[in-house]
C-alpha cells in the first residue's frame, strides 16, 4: 500500500506541475487541485506534501515573484490547509465513502485557511511589496480560485467513486 500510495503521490505532484500552468494571476493557479484530490483519495498527510510541492512548483515556475520566503511560508499554508480538509472531510465521511456535509464543511475551511488566513499570515512580508491595498484585492481572487480547486478535486473524486460503483456492478 505505502508503494501504491507514493506512485499515486508522485502523479499527483507531477499533475500540479500541469496544474502550475494555469494561472490566474502571477503565481496563482490551479496547482492544488491534484492536492485537494491527492487529499480526499489518500488522506491528510499525503495531500498536505501534494499541496506544499505543488505551490513551490507553481512559484518556481513564475519566477518566485514575492520572494522564495514567501513561498515557502505558502507551502507550509498549503500544507496546513490539504490536513485540514482531510482532516474535516474524514470525520464526516466516516460512514460512507462521499459526505456532501463534509465537503462542505472542510471546503470551507480549506478556503479560509488558503485564502483570508494564509495572506494574513503573510501579510506583514506581503505589505511592503503590495500594500495592504494589493493585500485586500488578493483575496477574492485567491480564494475564488480555491474553491475552484476544491470543486474540481470534489467532481473528479465523485466521478472516481461512480465508476468504481459500476465498475464492482458490472463483475
Amino acid at each position: 500500500m505505502h508503494l501504491k500510495s507514493g506512485i499515486l503521490t508522485a502523479l499527483f505532484i507531477a499533475l500540479s506541475f500541469i496544474g502550475a500552468n494555469v494561472k490566474v494571476l502571477g503565481s496563482i493557479a490551479f496547482d492544488s487541485m491534484p492536492a485537494f484530490l491527492g487529499t480526499l483519495l489518500l488522506g491528510a498527510s499525503y495531500g498536505a506534501v501534494i499541496g506544499a510541492a505543488g505551490h513551490f512548483l507553481t512559484a518556481l515556475l513564475s519566477g518566485f515573484p514575492l520572494t522564495l520566503l514567501v513561498h515557502i511560508i505558502t507551502m507550509g499554508i498549503m500544507a496546513v490547509t490539504m490536513a485540514a480538509f482531510g482532516i474535516i472531510y474524514r470525520r464526516f465521511a466516516a460512514d460512507n465513502r462521499f459526505s456532501v456535509q463534509g465537503v462542505l464543511v472542510a471546503g470551507i475551511v480549506a478556503v479560509l485557511i488558503n485564502g483570508p488566513v494564509g495572506l494574513f499570515v503573510l501579510s506583514p512580508l506581503l505589505a511592503p511589496m503590495i500594500g495592504q491595498a494589493g493585500i485586500i484585492a488578493l483575496m477574492p481572487i485567491v480564494s475564488g480560485v480555491a474553491a475552484l480547486n476544491v470543486l474540481l478535486a470534489v467532481v473528479i473524486y465523485r466521478m472516481l467513486g461512480n465508476a468504481k460503483a459500476r465498475e464492482a456492478k458490472d463483475k
